[in-house]
């Protein structure tokens, strides 16, 4: 096997949630290795959702030594879209690929290879990282949390230029610029458990 090599390997859509993963991983009790050639899984971002395509998938079933293989994908505004998306890039290498995507997730095996799909936030509804983010924020925050959404739609009534799409993102920045410190990536809020 080659120096740094991971046989497990989940594709992310961005930087942003290759940042994030190893946080929630550490803050779930498991290590996450302290260096790159050292974490329990290789995490590789291809920006939005270029990964979601036939060849790609079934080049990366083919690597040598795999064992798992895992896709984290933004439901965005239709999770059966999506899912629909991902099954059609799948079914050329794995032609028994399941229709439906069940509430927890998919993991199938193929060829030996355990290969999983997550569709943000939670398989079902519409909405992306940062959705599944905003049911990590504290109860004692709720108050704080309903205004900052608050803000978010007066911001966009008065000409904020966001997608609607990205409400759920202006919303849980909004609310991580109120707290201590103000301006905390995502991985960070995370780590430091606000």
């Amino acid at each position: 096997m080659a120096k740094g090599y991971k046989p497990k390997k989940l594709i992310v859509e961005g930087e942003q949630d290759k940042r994030v993963i190893p946080e929630f991983i550490e803050a779930n009790g498991i290590s996450w290795g302290n260096k790159k050639e050292k974490a329990i899984v290789y995490i590789d971002s291809h920006g939005n959702d270029q990964f979601i395509d036939a060849d790609v998938i079934s080049t990366e079933l083919k690597a040598s030594g795999l064992t798992h293989l895992g896709l984290i994908v933004d439901a965005d505004d239709s999770p059966s879209g999506r899912w629909e998306s991902v099954r059609n890039a799948c079914l050329k290498s794995i032609p028994n690929f399941p229709k439906k995507l069940l509430e927890t997730g998919l993991i199938h095996t193929t060829n030996g290879i355990k290969f999983g799909v997550w569709i943000m936030p939670d398989n079902q509804m519409r909405g992306m990282l940062e959705t599944f983010l905003a049911y990590m924020i504290p109860d004692t925050s709720e108050t704080l949390w309903q205004y900052a959404q608050e803000v978010v739609k007066e911001a966009k009534s008065k000409g904020a230029t966001f997608k609607e799409v990205h409400s759920d993102k202006a919303n849980i920045y909004t609310w991580l610029a109120w707290q201590d410190e103000p301006g905390r990536q995502l991985h960070q809020a995370i780590k430091e458990r606000f």
